[in-house]
């Protein structure tokens, strides 16, 4: 029977909320200010040096400058989120405390039966 420890569920559940969160807030924040700058007749703003190497999105106004930075933190801490996540999920269950010093004790008296 396959058995999966608590915190291989716990960073599986990690890993994909701060997925989901990352591409939620992206979405909804940034591709969402930029479908409205489209949307809003974006043929009639004309080319000029500020918005035209951007396809006619203006990039200087005060609600980009709030959500690009906001969207940039959301996604790094969601990254950041994934990682621990799947480090969680891919490390291996640490060794029992008791096999462990059963390991130790025969090592021990391995190396003292050798140096007799």
């Amino acid at each position: 029977m396959l058995t999966i420890s608590k915190d291989k569920i716990i960073g599986l559940i990690v890993m994909l909320l701060g997925a989901f969160i990352g591409i939620v807030y992206v979405l909804g924040s940034l591709v969402d200010y930029l479908m409205w700058e489209f949307a809003n007749d974006p043929l009639s703003r004309g080319f000029d040096i500020t918005s035209s190497w951007l396809g006619g999105v203006d990039i200087f106004k005060w609600q980009f400058f709030v959500v690009a930075p906001m969207c940039l933190i959301v996604v790094l801490i969601a990254i950041i989120a994934v990682w621990i996540g799947y480090s969680m999920l891919t490390t291996p269950a640490p060794v029992p405390l008791e096999e462990l010093e059963e390991e130790l004790a025969a090592e021990e008296k391995a190396l003292s039966e050798d140096e007799t």
